[in-house]
C-alpha cells in the first residue's frame, strides 16, 4: 500500500479478508496512513475487524462487496479470480488494484530478473485482468511478497509504537509445522499463525 499504491490520508482502500493474516495488518497500516478502510469478513469476525480500525465491514455471507462499495482508490486483493474481477467494479478511474494472489505480471518478472520466456508467460497469464483494468482506467499490479529489511524495520517501529498490534490466532511448535500449514490452508485463521523454533 505504501510503495505500490502510495496510499495517502483521506483515500479509500478496500482490503479483502480483513480477519486474515494479511488483512489484520493491512487494515491497521491503512488506518495509520489516514485512509478510509473497507473490508470483508465472516459474521463471526465483524467486531474484530472493526476493532482493528475498519470503517466499513461487509459480512460476505450477507452482502456482495461489489454491490456496496464505490469509488475506491485502492483494492488489496488476496482471494480468487472471481473476487479479483469484481474488485474492478469498486474502483474509480485512476484507481489501483493490487493482488497478492495473482495472476503475476511481466513487471514482476522484470523485478526478479526472470528470463524472457517466463516474462512472456506471465504477460499472457495476466493479460485478461490487465485488459479489463485498463478498459476502466485502473492500474493492476501483482505484489510478490519478499523479505525486505527496511520494510521490516518500519513495521517493527509501528508495532513498538502501538500503531499496529499483531493478531495471533494460534501458535504451533516446530515439530508440528505440517499441522500449522494445514490449519492455514483451511482459510479460517484469524490473524497470523506462528511456528515457534526451540
Amino acid at each position: 500500500m505504501v510503495e505500490i499504491a502510495q496510499l495517502k490520508a483521506g483515500q479509500k482502500v478496500f482490503i479483502h479478508a480483513g480477519s486474515g493474516g494479511v488483512g489484520t495488518i493491512a487494515i491497521q497500516l491503512a488506518r495509520h496512513l489516514g485512509a478510509h478502510v473497507a473490508t470483508t469478513t465472516s459474521t463471526a469476525n465483524v467486531d474484530a475487524v472493526k476493532a482493528l480500525g475498519a470503517d466499513v465491514v461487509i459480512d460476505y455471507k450477507q452482502q456482495a462487496f461489489e454491490t456496496v462499495l464505490r469509488d475506491y482508490d485502492v483494492v488489496l486483493h488476496s482471494l480468487g479470480k472471481d473476487e479479483l474481477e469484481k474488485s474492478l467494479q469498486v474502483l474509480k478511474p485512476g484507481g489501483q488494484l493490487i493482488s497478492i494472489s495473482g495472476p503475476p505480471t511481466a513487471d514482476m518478472a522484470d523485478q526478479l530478473r526472470l528470463s524472457w520466456p517466463i516474462r512472456q508467460v506471465l504477460r499472457l497469464l495476466s493479460h485478461g485482468i490487465r485488459t479489463k483494468a485498463r478498459q476502466r482506467g485502473i492500474r493492476y499490479a501483482f505484489l510478490f511478497m519478499t523479505a525486505n529489511g527496511g520494510q521490516l524495520r518500519d513495521i517493527t517501529a509501528l508495532i513498538e509504537a502501538g500503531a499496529i498490534k499483531p493478531v495471533v490466532d494460534r501458535v504451533f511448535p516446530l515439530d508440528v509445522a505440517a499441522d500449522a500449514l494445514a490449519y492455514v490452508a483451511t482459510g479460517r485463521a484469524k490473524g497470523k499463525v506462528v511456528i515457534t523454533v526451540p
